[in-house]
């Protein structure tokens, strides 16, 4: 959760929301699924098999978090988890609860816990990075990101907050090649890569590059407010 809206939910792909956290000079990083995300069957390889109680205690969790009801969705997972610890799922839907309630460290230890007993849980890797990237943990959402990353390839979310962490701690080789896959997947949803390039090649003088990333996101968002200035900055930088 961001300013009280929803980041991610489990069983399904990250869900959308309108919040923003504003990043430094003035960009900000919007916390949107991806394009074409919708919800999905679990893969086989997320399955778990609980017993009646731990399923119904599961059920009444979900249902108590649909209704904002986190305190009885909290009593209902530590419940479960409490019954069967090993249960992935189980733990990485209590981080989410705790995202909601803005406990953060309760929400990351509970989605170390998701990712200790499933680390090829995608969703559980990402929740985890994108969180710490709330937290401007910008060095440890590296490690889950990655892991997410490297579990779903496709995944332009993925791709574009591990770039974005990467950015974050100014290693910029790298956070290009990331921000640019998370493009090259989601040009439409993830066109503000190219305000991130843009900022990364302005803050060490590649001006010419600059330009032509400024360039590329008008492309993409001809309505963006502050077009004039963006096209003011390609006049002034873009080589002939």
């Amino acid at each position: 959760m961001l300013d009280h809206e929803v980041v991610a939910r489990q069983r399904v792909e990250i869900l959308p929301g309108p919040a923003q956290e504003r990043m430094r000079q003035d960009l900000s990083l919007e916390w949107k699924g991806e394009a074409n995300a919708k919800p999905a069957a679990l893969s086989a390889a997320d399955f778990y098999k609980r017993t009646d109680n731990n399923d119904k205690l599961f059920v009444r969790a979900r249902e108590a978090t649909d209704q904002k009801r986190y305190d009885d969705a909290i009593v209902a997972l530590r419940e479960l988890v409490t019954s069967d610890p090993h249960d992935f799922q189980a733990w990485a839907e209590l981080g989410t609860v705790y995202l909601f309630k803005q406990n953060y460290d309760e929400s990351d230890n509970a989605y170390v816990k998701s990712i200790t007993e499933r680390p090829g849980f995608f969703l559980g890797q990402m929740n985890l990075g994108r969180l710490r990237i709330l937290r401007k943990n910008y060095e440890s959402a590296i490690e889950p990101l990655t892991a997410a990353v490297t579990i779903n390839p496709k995944s332009a979310d993925a791709n574009y907050y591990l770039g974005e962490a990467y950015l974050q701690i100014k290693k910029g080789s790298k956070a290009v090649v990331y921000l640019e896959e998370a493009m090259k997947i989601d040009p439409v949803g993830k066109a503000e890569g190219h305000l991130r390039l843009a900022t990364l090649y302005n803050a060490v003088g590649m001006k010419d590059k600059a330009a032509l990333q400024y360039e590329e996101f008008l492309k993409v968002k001809p309505n963006y407010p502050d077009r004039k200035k963006l096209e003011e900055y390609i006049s002034a930088n873009k080589k002939p």
